[in-house]
């Protein structure tokens, strides 16, 4: 049995790693308070940069930690199509989620729709991505534990897209997005203690990229997207009241000659 190390490099996978959570749930809350007091072409961008923001935290979080990943007796590759496909995965099922609030008439339907089917995707993500991990050896899970990961998923989805619908203030909105990144960061570390790897020593050169070589570059483009995209939100200008359609305003008088 090989011996698993979450943290490689002491504390900074996690430290940074939980950041990046938080960083992807503020910008993501952010930008479905923006959305829901748009209509239009508007809200809906608006909810596709929440998707895009809270779908790259969670993803980059997880990869992150995944830096500081190792097992004796092994080293670790990683598959590249099937991680992509694991941040693709990501990104439909946040989207699909957080439009389910946004467009739903349904509120509570739509919450509870839409935190499951995002908790059990950014479950789905993680378990990918750990499918895309290549060793010498064989990665088992507790059942016990996984089942418990998924609950946690579900749990923090849901929470994240009430927030959304709930909370308005900047100061709130710090503050859900730092229990958010906790949540994400337990669910990460708790399908993390589900996995044993059985190390079959060999001299065969692995299949896949080094986490150096893929998976740091790809962290560090992706959050530098969310803090781009941070400075974004915070300085474009938020709406005012709004508008009154056409046929509210008075008309204009016209004067006679």
């Amino acid at each position: 049995m090989g011996h698993l190390d979450h943290a490689a490099f002491g504390w900074l996978t996690p430290v940074l790693s939980y950041a990046m959570a938080c960083a992807g749930a503020a910008l993501g809350l952010r930008c479905t308070v923006r959305a829901l007091g748009a209509t239009g072409r508007s809200r809906r961008n608006w909810l596709l940069t929440a998707a895009s923001a809270i779908a790259t935290g969670i993803w980059t979080m997880h990869f992150v930690a995944m830096l500081g990943f190792g097992v004796s007796g092994t080293d670790i590759r990683y598959d590249v199509p099937l991680t992509l496909v694991s941040l693709l995965v990501a990104m439909i099922v946040v989207c699909a989620g957080v439009f389910a609030v946004g467009y739903g008439r349904d509120r509570t339907r739509a919450l509870l729709l839409g935190g499951l089917t995002t908790g059990l995707g950014v479950a789905s993500m993680h378990y990918l991505g750990m499918a895309a991990v290549r060793l010498h050896g064989h990665v088992g899970y507790d059942p016990a534990l996984v089942a418990l990961s998924v609950v946690i998923a579900v749990i923090a989805a849901t929470a994240a897209l009430w927030a959304g619908l709930n909370i308005k203030s900047p100061l709130a909105v710090t503050a859900a997005a730092l229990i958010m990144g906790a949540a994400v960061s337990s669910m990460h570390y708790t399908g993390m203690l589900a996995v044993s790897v059985r190390v079959t020593p060999s001299g065969q050169a692995l299949p896949g990229a080094t986490a150096m070589q893929f998976i740091f570059p790809l962290a560090v483009g992706l959050g530098s997207y969310l803090f781009l995209t941070s400075a974004f939100v915070a300085l474009s200008p938020t709406t005012g009241r709004p508008e009154a359609p056409a046929s509210a305003q008075p008309p204009v008088a016209s004067t006679a000659h």
